[in-house]
């Protein structure tokens, strides 16, 4: 069986992707590290990549997941590089992201979770479900403070042109996190928040085996 090597969305875990079903395929998430000082996204992405034990492999990256698995392209040869809720470029991040980064707010705002800040928050990833509010609860409880804050300041700044030729960029209709006026994606979700690599499954699966099964006809 052949492997997708997958990158989480910030502080996420191997359970992001545990309701996809892709034929033929197992999903090998695998897990964030630590930064370290004053580390560049280009170098995690090589520190990452020592986790990838085959050549020229498929990559799949949810939301800043999907950005460390772009610098990964950039650095070894991919067979092909599947987005999800994410961004190709600098270009597709949102205007009130790149505002953030102007201004440096990211800097003075303290980035730790609080009650108030939760429904903020589950609204923008489209956290729905009791369920899916419980999940993302527990990844803002449990994710290190300074990863979260080198992953924010790296996801605001990132600067990238470059595109992977075979990339497929898998994205919903209603992202808030990551507006689609913003972007080109491959395939378009209806009614796809931030989370719906959980609560629509189902439909992101079935464009993954599609794009998939397209190639093994080749």
């Amino acid at each position: 069986m052949k492997t997708i090597y997958c990158i989480s969305g910030l502080g996420a875990d191997e359970r992001a992707f545990a309701k996809l079903h892709i034929d033929g395929y197992r999903l090998q998430v695998i897990p964030w590290l630590l930064p370290e000082k004053k580390e560049s996204i280009q170098h995690y992405a090589t520190r990452m990549r020592a986790a990838i034990r085959e050549e020229n492999p498929i990559l799949m990256g949810l939301s800043f997941g999907g950005m460390v698995c772009t610098e990964i392209a950039k650095q070894i040869p991919v067979q092909k590089l599947i987005l999800i809720s994410s961004v190709k470029s600098s270009r597709e991040l949102p205007a009130w992201m790149k505002a953030v980064a102007w201004l440096r707010l990211h800097r003075i705002v303290p980035l730790k979770s609080t009650k108030l800040t939760e429904p903020i928050q589950n609204r923008m990833l489209g956290a729905i479900s009791p369920e899916e509010r419980l999940i993302a609860s527990e990844y803002r409880k449990k994710v290190n403070i300074d990863y979260t804050n080198w992953a924010v300041n790296e996801a605001i700044n990132w600067k990238n042109d470059w595109r992977h030729p075979d990339t497929v960029h898998i994205h919903g209709d209603s992202d808030r996190m990551f507006p689609i006026k913003y972007i080109r994606p491959t395939f378009t979700i209806k009614q796809g928040g931030h989370f719906m690599i959980m609560n629509k499954a189902a439909d992101v699966s079935r464009c993954i085996n599609e794009i998939l099964q397209q190639n093994q006809g080749c």
